[in-house]
């Protein structure tokens, strides 16, 4: 299988990653659990992968992340509109600080590929390591936010969503390792490792909740109580 087949495969993975969570942010409204940081992040860097492959001339990339750009601002959207304390300037501070940094790394690879001195494919490589950095701050607040409060409500964090990150992620990893980019593959190093993550936290967190709602149900005793009481006993 050659590593550009990977490169479809984890293009096709990644345009599927954020529609779980579209689903039930959007149209169940549920975000409990979600990052805000984290989903800023997920309009960020979707931004910068869509100029970097528009830089380098690569159609996968390009195509993967207007998908994902569009998912990422639809859950945006959802996450504001569901909890209102979040839209103050305070709460957003850290989360916008790591979004502007890539927007402003976008903003300048942008602006130096239209200079007359720097091909575009320079360009595109030097956002591409900036993306590669950024990405392991990226990959942090979702997993750090599920593990600091480990009694946090967590029924709007997909886990579809996480599992179809951890498979593109891995396919983006054999395509960037097979064309040469470190960029992509130093990048989908730290999305495996953090959907991972992510899975086993969430897999952890809902044991416990299924394993209880298998017990003896309540009303059984009730029932037995109330007939005996009948019977007069």
């Amino acid at each position: 299988m050659s590593a550009h087949a990977f490169g479809f495969l984890g293009a096709a993975l990644s345009m599927s990653i954020a529609w779980p969570q579209v689903f039930l942010s959007c149209v169940r409204r549920r975000t409990g659990g979600l990052s805000p940081a984290a989903c800023l992040l997920s309009v960020a860097m979707p931004a910068g992968w869509l100029t970097y492959g528009l830089l380098i001339s690569d159609r996968i990339q390009v195509v993967a992340n207007s998908l994902n750009l569009l998912a990422g601002v639809a859950v945006l959207i959802a996450l504001l509109a569901t909890q209102p304390r979040l839209r103050s300037i305070r709460a957003l501070r850290g989360a916008a600080g790591m979004a502007g940094t890539v927007l402003f790394a976008i903003c300048t690879a942008a602006g130096s590929a239209a200079l007359p001195g720097v091909p575009a494919h320079r360009a595109g490589t030097l956002l591409g390591a900036v993306l590669a950095v950024s990405s392991f701050l990226s990959a942090l607040p979702q997993p750090l936010a599920l593990l600091r409060n480990r009694a946090q409500d967590v029924s709007g964090v997909s886990p579809l969503r996480f599992r179809l990150a951890a498979a593109a992620s891995g396919s983006w990893l054999v395509y960037g390792l097979g064309t040469a980019q470190p960029a992509v593959w130093a990048s989908a190093l730290v999305g495996v490792s953090s959907a991972l993550t992510v899975c086993l936290v969430l897999a952890s967190r809902r044991a416990p909740v299924e394993s209880a709602m298998i017990a003896t149900p309540q009303w059984r005793g009730s029932v037995v109580t109330r007939s005996l009481a009948v019977a007069g006993i």
